[in-house]
């Protein structure tokens, strides 16, 4: 099947055309190479070309011809700076994937798979012993101040116990990144309405691995981490290092795109469905951040008790769904994947220049 890779030449799209050539498909990558994501030239993936931007119609339309099919992996990740960000955010994530859909309608392109993301949830799942499922609201800033970082329950004040989230848990976003994810699901399934398309979502947590970008306020706490020891330096752990994160390989992720891919060729996706993807395996960012550093050999990480507003205390997945419809399974261990990662190349960010 021939296949359009957006954002195929950045950290998880050229793991998904990888993927997807190794299973026989015929990946076409639309990528804009833009300098806040590729400051130098990145080595492009084996695959047929286009440099184009996912919110050029006419760029689109050139990436579009003769596919069957589209993995969007482009946008811009993670909490950013400030609020100063938001504009750019909506319109790389939201425009764009609004752009690409109208493309998709207009040339007859029905099965999308499409990078989410588990920030749409806010909070995870956690429960109160004296009054069952408790959905907390965002931390009050005098907590996190005072070193207060665990939610806890707003009937009783006792602390809560997280777990895994599902996939059919209420939607919470909290901040710019969380809401434009979740209006790029929206439009995927308002396209598949539309169009009697198939859409699945595919809800990334944590995800890592080689090629991640170095030191960028648009990287995930893994880059953070590997970015330290590569200079030399302790790895910086936010509040108590106690928050708990599922971290899921890139690889697994990117099989997961194609596990996705089959499903909607195999007609096992009606509408718009979205799928957790996570190893299945907790791990506090406290531990992640010791066995990243023990790999590597660098300094040990030190404790902050710093917080940033808009984060959040546990969020972790119940990928079973996934592993029960599409056949998913993931195959890199933690320690194994920590290890790879210690000693992997990472990529030239804007953020080191």
């Amino acid at each position: 099947m021939r296949v359009l890779v957006t954002g195929g030449a950045g950290f998880i799209g050229s793991h998904v055309v990888a993927a997807l050539a190794a299973e026989g498909h015929e990946p076409v990558v639309l990528d804009a190479l833009l300098p806040a994501a590729h400051p130098t030239a990145p080595e492009l993936p084996i695959a047929e070309f286009v440099r184009g931007d996912v919110r050029a119609p006419e760029d689109v339309r050139s990436a579009l011809r003769g596919v069957q099919a589209v993995c969007h992996q482009a946008a811009m990740v993670g909490l950013g700076k400030d609020f100063a960000d938001a504009p750019a955010y909506v319109a790389c994530n939201d425009l764009g994937t609004a752009v690409l859909l109208a493309g998709m309608a207009e040339a007859g392109v029905r099965r999308l798979v499409q990078a989410g993301s588990m920030v749409v949830y806010g909070e995870g799942r956690y429960e109160c012993r004296a009054h069952g499922v408790i959905r907390p609201g965002p931390r009050a800033v005098a907590d996190l101040e005072a070193g207060r970082f665990e939610p806890c329950c707003p009937r009783c004040g006792a602390q809560l116990v997280p777990g895994l989230v599902a996939e059919d848990a209420p939607v919470d976003p909290r901040n710019v990144y969380a809401t434009t994810k979740l209006a790029q699901e929206h439009l995927a399934a308002s396209w598949a309405r539309a169009t009697g398309g198939r859409a699945i979502s595919l809800r990334y947590h944590n995800v890592y691995g080689p090629g991640m970008p170095r030191d960028t306020p648009y990287a995930g706490v893994a880059s953070f981490f590997r970015s330290a020891l590569a200079l030399g330096e302790a790895p910086r752990v936010f509040e108590d290092g106690g928050q708990r994160r599922d971290f899921v390989h890139v690889r697994d992720v990117a099989r997961a795109n194609v596990a996705a891919l089959a499903g909607l060729e195999g007609g096992s996706a009606d509408g718009h469905a979205a799928y957790n993807v996570g190893s299945g395996e907790p791990h506090t960012v406290g531990d992640m951040a010791a066995v990243l550093a023990a790999a590597h050999g660098g300094p040990q990480p030190v404790v902050t008790g710093e917080f940033r507003l808009g984060d959040v205390r546990h969020i972790t997945a119940d990928s079973s769904r996934l592993r029960r419809e599409l056949g998913w399974r993931p195959q890199v261990d933690f320690a194994e994947g920590m290890s790879e990662f210690a000693r992997a190349a990472q990529r030239a960010s804007a953020g080191l220049g």
